[in-house]
């Protein structure tokens, strides 16, 4: 950040880059991924990155000191945890900061800097810019942006938005500015935003402020433009769009608005309030108010990590079984598959789970039959060169006359709201009473043709640039690093299950983050099916030998797909399967099946609409219709309560419940001497699951300005944002519903492998290093040969000795249905 380093005064160029860098980073709903919402900081230290983001912006990092004294009246932060962390930080004089945290610190918040400059039009001017220009401008931009909302589209937006917008100017009857400077203005092919700030500001060592003030009055929609001029693929019907342009229309307004106002004789803002930009970064210093709000936010953290830990060292160690497990399952490290496989385990104790990142090693885009665009599957960063094609055995599907666009026509729109419109009012009754599956829904099974052929093996074809298929080289290199990264190179099962996991849902706009962050928000379908058929080619098992991984001829891999939200699997290809595994497979299936139901069981306890009286059976089937019905908010709660993730062999954490807020990435130390396996770990792991981690912390946070408050008022703009009502700015972030049960605390990273090749391997990546040393998330290491937990503190290992005990419970479903909220770490011996 280089906004407070430079004397002189800024560029705008400087200032525009800047300016990017600050605002959402959120892409359009059908790429939605979730992400660090604070990146822009993480270059800070964790509690300096949350005080500059309160004082520059006025975002929330922190709960009430209300809501943290009452978490420790109720036992969820523990005193001793809360002394310890206060003795650390304060030495002797831990009392007196106990009594400040418990009884003398009073809440105080003061105003943003962003913001100030601009507000002077309103206190000064007595003129409400914002309200006059904002819903002109958002429904402007949402017209040009739009994705198949509008009927008609927006005229010229081949030429980019500012000349789009001179010429409708020029071409249009009516009149988009009425001040004659500003139609000048517009019609100059010269005209730069040095021009327009001249005029509006007049000092250039307020302009930066000024557009600081101006952008993030509405940081949704300027978000949205500056990841679209960044990532114009991001739309399907892509749009000319860039910051620059958008800031210039939008000063158009301010000035034309102003115009009609005063006149053209007004004085520019910056001659009358003198805000230098540089001033408005500047390192803020930590008071005493935000130390005890620290002291409480790590209080809060550890009393749960504390737990994690004490459980983690109270499971007995075990030798590794010598024998070949009944079969073996992959699945994504998302922590909704954390209870599914603990289910698994114990209805079966013979088979293996793992846990690896949910796109399997396999990078690519894919295009369904039918399908006119290719869509990313794989994680947002990667920039794959490989296309998968979809060859479906079903027919095109049929269209719903309740959805066509003839019915916006004016004869035939009216004739169908009179007719077919009293049949779609019948239709939307009886969803409400009796939820089902119909045209709304968008289903995980529906993202590929589970009958249909995929081009897997490259036979020469390019397309666009992209390969079409991988050659079996490829294959082997990924399906290599597949099962090295989890430590399964032998014993392997007649059956191994790549089970990918996608979500349903029939009223959720944000359908793409409870999808696989792995495959950028889609359905991990594809992948499992792509991995599974590379694994089986015999071409690839021959190579795989070569390199120390003997697959045996008896062995076949089979793709599956578990929907979240209905708790249903579906798998891919079971014709191939030879007349013994095809037997395992349905004995596998019926343990499948009491899986789900019990997984069903395990959710259902945070949902006040069920009753918990009926059977599981009864249960699962409710917990199905969640999916399907147009007034549920919360179909299901995705990543709420998220807190850990862990890099380990499963052995490790035998017969431990964490209530499904761990990912779990398996890892086998022993089979990673040199730490590459780790590196590719950890380099994917942390900031996966740390981003999503800190997009539900400061959701919660902050639910206002950091999260898009409720989902009720949420208006679709465009097909690629919500807003509250018709005009409003875009929400980022996640709705309420999606994170009110979530514990606000940060990721804990647990790694079982020895501290110094730990060590190396964050050293050894900057990215890594930044995300552990400023603590934007939390890493201990389990030292194999001691025992010992380490945690990175100072960029180095401290010992950590876990102060609680954790509960041995015989029976976990006594405690399931007794309480909505977060249940502690348990060590259980059955379901």
């Amino acid at each position: 950040m280089n906004l407070h380093a430079q004397g002189g005064v800024m560029g705008l160029e400087q200032i525009l880059h800047e300016l990017k860098h600050f605002l959402p980073a959120q892409a359009p709903l059908k790429d939605f991924v979730h992400h660090n919402t604070l990146h822009a900081y993480q270059h800070l230290p964790f509690f300096q990155g949350l005080k500059q983001a309160s004082d520059q912006f006025g975002y929330k990092g922190f709960l009430s000191l209300t809501e943290y004294r009452s978490l420790y009246r109720e036992g969820k932060i523990k005193g001793a945890i809360l002394k310890k962390i206060l003795e650390d930080q304060f030495g002797d004089q831990a009392n007196i900061w106990l009594v400040k945290l418990l009884d003398e610190s009073q809440e105080r918040y003061t105003s943003p800097k962003i913001g100030q400059f601009r507000s002077h039009w309103r206190s000064d001017y007595h003129f409400n810019l914002d309200k006059t220009i904002h819903p002109f401008l958002f429904r402007l931009l949402s017209a040009y942006l739009d994705q198949g909302i509008s009927i008609w589209s927006f005229p010229l937006e081949a030429k980019g938005f500012l000349d789009s917008i001179r010429q409708l100017q020029l071409d249009s009857y009516s009149s988009i500015f009425t001040s004659k400077r500003v139609v000048k203005l517009l019609q100059d092919p010269n005209l730069n935003l040095e021009v327009l700030l001249k005029i509006l500001v007049g000092d250039p060592r307020g302009y930066g402020w000024y557009l600081f003030d101006q952008q993030f009055a509405h940081p949704g929609w300027s978000g949205m433009v500056s990841v679209l001029e960044e990532q114009p693929e991001s739309l399907l019907d892509s749009k000319g769009i860039t910051l620059k342009d958008f800031i210039m229309v939008e000063c158009l307004l301010e000035i034309n608005a102003l115009d009609k106002k005063f006149g053209e004789k007004w004085v520019p803002l910056g001659q009358k309030f003198s805000y230098d930009t540089r001033n408005l970064f500047e390192i803020e210093l930590i008071e005493e108010l935000d130390l005890v709000r620290q002291c409480w936010q790590e209080a809060y953290e550890w009393s749960y990590y504390d737990e994690v830990l004490a459980g983690i060292r109270a499971v007995a160690p075990t030798e590794g079984s010598i024998s070949i497990p009944s079969f073996q399952a992959l699945f994504c490290i998302d922590d909704r598959e954390c209870s599914t496989r603990r289910h698994l385990e114990y209805i079966d104790p013979n088979c293996a789970t793992f846990g690896t990142p949910g796109f399997f090693s396999v990078e690519f885009y894919f295009q369904p039959e039918y399908g006119k665009f290719y869509t990313k599957s794989c994680p947002a960063p990667v920039t794959p060169k490989f296309l998968i094609k979809e060859t479906a055995k079903h027919k095109k599907l049929s269209s719903d006359v309740h959805f066509h666009q003839n019915n916006h026509s004016l004869v035939r729109g009216w004739l169908r709201a009179h007719t077919l419109g009293f049949w779609s009012a019948l239709r939307l009754v009886g969803n409400v009473l009796s939820p089902s599956s119909s045209a709304l829904e968008v289903s995980s099974f529906n993202h590929m043709d589970p009958k249909g052929s995929l081009t897997i093996l490259y036979r020469g074809e390019e397309e666009n640039g992209l390969q079409v298929g991988f050659k079996v080289e490829e294959m082997v290199d990924r399906i290599e690093g597949l099962l090295r990264s989890i430590g399964l190179v032998e014993r392997f099962s007649p059956l191994v299950y790549l089970i990918g996991h996608g979500a349903s849902s029939i009223n959720n706009t944000h359908y793409a983050g409870y999808d696989c962050g792995a495959c950028c928000g889609r359905p991990g379908s594809v992948n499992a099916r792509v991995a599974a058929c590379m694994a089986n080619y015999p071409e690839v098992r021959v190579q795989l030998k070569a390199r120390g991984i003997d697959i045996p001829a008896e062995t076949q891999f089979l793709g599956g797909l578990h929907d979240t939200t209905k708790d249903e699997l579906l798998f891919f290809d079971e014709d191939i399967l030879l007349e013994a595994n095809k037997k395992l497979h349905l004995e596998n299936q019926e343990k499948f099946v009491r899986v789900l139901d019990i997984n069903s069981l395990e959710r259902s306890r945070r949902f006040d609409t069920l009753d918990k009286n009926k059977s599981i059976g009864g249960l699962h089937d409710a917990v199905k219709k969640r999916a399907f019905s147009l007034f549920e908010p919360r179909p299901e709660y995705n990543h709420a309560t998220n807190a850990l993730c862990i890099v380990s062999r499963k052995s490790t954490l035998k017969g431990l419940f964490f209530d499904r807020r761990a990912f779990l990435n398996s890892y086998d130390y022993r089979k990673d001497v040199d730490g590459k396996s780790l590196t590719r770990i950890l380099s994917a792991a942390i900031p996966v699951c740390g981003g999503i981690n800190l997009e539900y912390y400061f959701s919660r946070m902050d639910p206002d300005k950091l999260g898009a408050g409720t989902k009720l008022p949420h208006n679709v703009m465009g097909l690629i944002g919500v807003a509250n009502g018709a005009d409003g700015d875009l929400r980022t972030g996640l709705p309420y519903q999606m994170v009110e049960i979530h514990d606000p605390i940060r990721l804990l990273m647990v790694v079982e492998q020895v501290p110094e090749l730990v060590h190396q391997v964050i050293n050894s990546v900057p990215a890594l290093l930044e995300w552990v040393s400023n603590t934007w998330v939390h890493l201990v290491v389990l030292d194999p040969n001691s025992g010992d937990f380490l945690r990175w503190v100072d960029d180095k290992f401290v010992v950590y000795s876990p102060l609680t005990t954790v509960e041995h419970l015989d029976h976990l479903q006594d405690k399931l249905l007794s309480s909505q909220q977060n249940l502690p770490v348990y060590l259980i011996d059955s379901i």
